[in-house]
């Protein structure tokens, strides 16, 4: 079983994202509904479980754990399972340990953090405005984001902020949001708004601000260079010359970012979402559960879904319609 994880398209999976709970405490109006039917606790995998899993993913060749939600800090006891995947990172099997977070209990974890061997977090922040924050997240408090933000980056963090592209909404604050980033050494990267999760009144086709028309906005303002560098995953890369930071662009609707796909995604409860944009899943947890004393059946049934990992999403926002809606939230998958 010592065999690399190779999906169909002879791509090797060396990246996994884990959703450790689909609970939040902001409602950012993409994400969830403002309200929100949680699951049952004890459909949760409990920690010890994640651990579990997490480690066999990384005997079978995951080299980088991303750790999401909901909000994955709102979480009790979330730093036991941070500090057991250290002795990963201490034996040289996990090459890093990440996290995506709101930014809202930042000032309360960034130091432990830090001493558990996460070294880079995204912070999901789309606007620098109050009452623009209030909006858009229903729940939040913008001072408290920039809070923890300031604690992360004394605790030596480095910080990428994740800005969704919202059309009318952040538009205005393309320079701001820039500026601000490059004054504190922060990248930067926007994403477009992704047709997932039933949100009410929210009108995916009215948000969508292409990333195309983004960088337009950048070359009217900066001089831009194309970069070559290459994470794996969806973003492309330029540089500011004027401020010298990094700008990313994740463009799942403009541009299909499939062919070079390295990730998996496991969500609180032990599905294992292959691909973002497709509903395929393979239910892990009673692979894990039914089987406490060996990792054999779960070792079987995770190479059984990467032979499943399809070819590429279906998002497409052509001829003013929404195709290749997903019906569960983003807060469900982890993003």
């Amino acid at each position: 079983m010592t065999a690399p994880l190779i999906d169909p398209f002879a791509r090797a999976i060396t990246y996994l994202r884990v959703s450790v709970t689909d609970r939040c405490d902001f409602r950012c109006v993409y994400c969830m509904s403002e309200n929100m039917t949680f699951l049952p606790k004890k459909d949760l995998l409990t920690l010890e479980e994640l651990d579990r899993m997490c480690s066999t993913f990384v005997r079978m060749g995951v080299e980088k754990l991303r750790i999401t939600g909901g909000e994955p800090l709102v979480r009790r006891n979330i730093m036991t399972f941070f500090n057991s995947m250290t002795r990963h990172l201490d034996s040289g099997a996990l090459k890093e340990l990440t996290l995506t977070t709101n930014g809202s209990q930042l000032h309360r974890f960034s130091e432990d953090l830090y001493a558990a061997g996460v070294r880079r977090v995204n912070v999901s922040l789309d606007t620098l405005d109050d009452d623009k924050f209030a909006k858009v997240t229903r729940w939040g408090r913008l001072k408290q984001v920039l809070n923890g933000i300031d604690a992360a980056q004394k605790a030596g963090l480095r910080i990428k902020i994740n800005a969704v592209a919202l059309k009318g909404f952040n538009e205005p604050e393309l320079p701001k949001i820039t500026e601000w980033c490059a004054q504190r050494d922060m990248d930067l990267t926007w994403i477009e708004v992704m047709p997932m999760g039933d949100i009410g009144n929210e009108d995916r086709l009215d948000q969508y601000w292409s990333l195309k028309d983004v960088r337009k906005e950048y070359e009217n303002r900066y001089s831009v260079t194309d970069l070559a560098e290459r994470s794996g995953g969806p973003a492309r890369y330029v540089r500011l010359e004027e401020t010298g930071q990094k700008i990313g662009f994740i463009t799942p609707l403009s541009h299909n970012f499939c062919e070079s796909c390295n990730r998996v995604r496991l969500t609180c409860t032990g599905e294992l979402y292959m691909c973002l944009g497709q509903e395929d899943m393979a239910d892990l947890r009673g692979a894990l559960r039914d089987h406490p004393d060996t990792e054999q059946p779960l070792e079987n049934a995770i190479r059984y879904a990467i032979n499943l990992k399809p070819k590429g999403h279906d998002f497409d926002y052509s001829r003013q319609a929404v195709d290749g809606r997903m019906s569960r939230h983003m807060s469900h998958t982890g993003g």
